[in-house]
């Protein structure tokens, strides 16, 4: 934790107490203009995940106002019950499945959402990037030049174009890597529950069955939005369709997939997977997924671009300003106060 104001809390401790978390790439501050509120408030920044529920309830107990970025530090009801100060929650985006956002309303606290910037684009790149070093071995490679060994213990990879990739949602994001793709001369498949053959005509796909999909793959790429209906998604059986050496690139919610499936699958080595996300965040040391040398890894960094934080932050002061005026703006759900 980092305290923007020395003595701030000390000399105002009548006014209101803002903590901005999950701020762990140390970003915040440079993202936007934080001046006109901490004029009116002490704001405190916390740049490290909390060890665990009760250290978020400990460090955090004595605030009025907590600006949180997504899909980080999880606030179930239980923690939430535990904040009996909190008038106002602030989230980044305008979905987070680690948010109860009803136990805060039921709590009276006014839940607020920013827009999501260009967060769609920074993801489908990032996805790009996670399929590209995947097929080329890159991360191999970059630890071989570092190490001094060059070429000597890399693997060749394979090249994309002519391959096929099948991507599992083609929404927003899905679309955007349809594109890019296509661009690189893939055959492009989808398929989600309820796509069909127009609409992903008309993003450079074609709709096959999931099972279809699976089975003639050489990449697979996740981005759906996870709900009860969607997690899960790919089992067992699922991943034992797909071709052995085939890519899986996830850069929607680890849920989407089978945990202990996907990580027999890349311990034997008959898949390889690129992930940006986990069932616990941050990835515990040691993990198997850690360990595993065909797996590719990158610390959630989908929505993580400049241009991102940029609308993240300066929303989320906006939202605060507006807050401590009275006159609440992007609330997601209505508090009463």
């Amino acid at each position: 934790m980092v305290k923007c104001e020395p003595g701030a809390g000390k000399r105002r401790r009548s006014v209101n107490r803002i903590a901005v978390i999950d701020d762990w790439q140390n970003i915040a501050r440079r993202s936007a203009d934080w001046s006109a509120l901490m004029a009116r408030a002490d704001v405190q920044f916390f740049e490290a995940p909390f060890a665990d529920e009760n250290d978020a309830a400990r460090r955090l107990a004595d605030f009025d106002i907590v600006l949180a970025t997504r899909e980080r530090t999880p606030f179930p009801a239980s923690l939430v019950a535990r904040l009996p100060k909190l008038k106002m929650f602030g989230l980044t985006g305008a979905r987070a499945a680690l948010i109860d956002s009803a136990a805060l309303t039921a709590q009276g606290v006014t839940v607020c959402y920013t827009g999501g910037g260009p967060s769609g684009t920074s993801t489908a790149e990032l996805a790009l990037g996670l399929m590209l070093a995947a097929a080329r071995r890159i991360p191999a490679g970059d630890a071989a030049v570092r190490d001094g060994r060059f070429q000597t213990g890399t693997e060749a990879g394979h090249i994309l174009e002519g391959k096929t990739v099948g991507l599992i949602g083609l929404g927003r994001i899905g679309a955007r890597m349809a594109g890019y793709c296509g661009a690189l001369g893939m055959k492009v498949l989808a398929w989600s529950q309820h796509l069909s053959a127009e609409t992903a005509a008309a993003a450079g796909a074609v709709r096959v069955g999931k099972d279809e999909l699976l089975s003639a793959a050489d990449v697979v790429s996740l981005h759906l939005v996870l709900s009860d209906r969607t997690r899960g998604i790919l089992g067992a059986a699922d991943l034992a369709r797909m071709r052995p050496g085939a890519i899986l690139v996830n850069t929607a919610r680890a849920q989407l997939v089978d945990e202990a499936a996907l990580m027999a699958a890349v311990e034997s080595r008959r898949l390889i997977a690129a992930l940006d996300v986990f069932y616990r965040e941050p990835l515990p040391a040691g993990h198997p997924l850690a360990r595993a040398p065909n797996v590719v890894l990158t610390p959630h960094l989908g929505y993580s671009a400049v241009e991102v934080y940029r609308e993240y932050y300066a929303h989320a002061v906006e939202n605060a300003l507006a807050f401590l005026d009275g006159n609440p703006i992007r609330v997601l759900q209505a508090a009463s106060r």
